[in-house]
């Protein structure tokens, strides 16, 4: 098993089903953001970002409120994605990650609308190296 399996193995235990219904198309779109990052990194990166998109999607920011069960997973799926970001990114992108989930977070609360989350994290990936 490669090192990137066994980090993704690591990283989705107690979040089966995701991986299978969309986060594993989700991680892909992000490897290919992650390349001007360290190599040991990438995978980390790319899962970090794929599991925050997923978090907030399962959270329903901006939409009608989510069921207790989507949002604990949501809850999981982001506090596993901020431990991958302090183990592993700059303090440059942990903020630039820490202020796309502000501005989503602050839109959602204010009833108005955010960029779509892939643009927003895209946008942390590249510019905050």
């Amino acid at each position: 098993m490669s090192a990137q399996a066994q980090t993704i193995d690591q990283e989705l235990d107690r979040l089966d089903g995701l991986w299978e219904d969309g986060l594993a198309d989700t991680y892909r779109t992000y490897l290919d953001v992650v390349d001007s990052h360290d190599d040991a990194a990438q995978p980390k990166l790319a899962l970090a970002a794929a599991l925050i998109e997923a978090g907030i999607q399962l959270q329903g920011l901006g939409g009608p409120a989510a069921a207790p069960a989507a949002l604990l997973m949501g809850d999981l799926c982001l506090a596993r994605a901020s431990r991958l970001i302090a183990d592993t990114a700059s303090q440059n992108l942990q903020i630039a990650f820490a202020r796309v989930i502000e501005e989503i977070s602050a839109a959602a609360a204010s009833g108005g609308t955010s960029r779509p989350v892939r643009d927003l994290l895209v946008g942390a990936l590249e510019g905050g190296r």
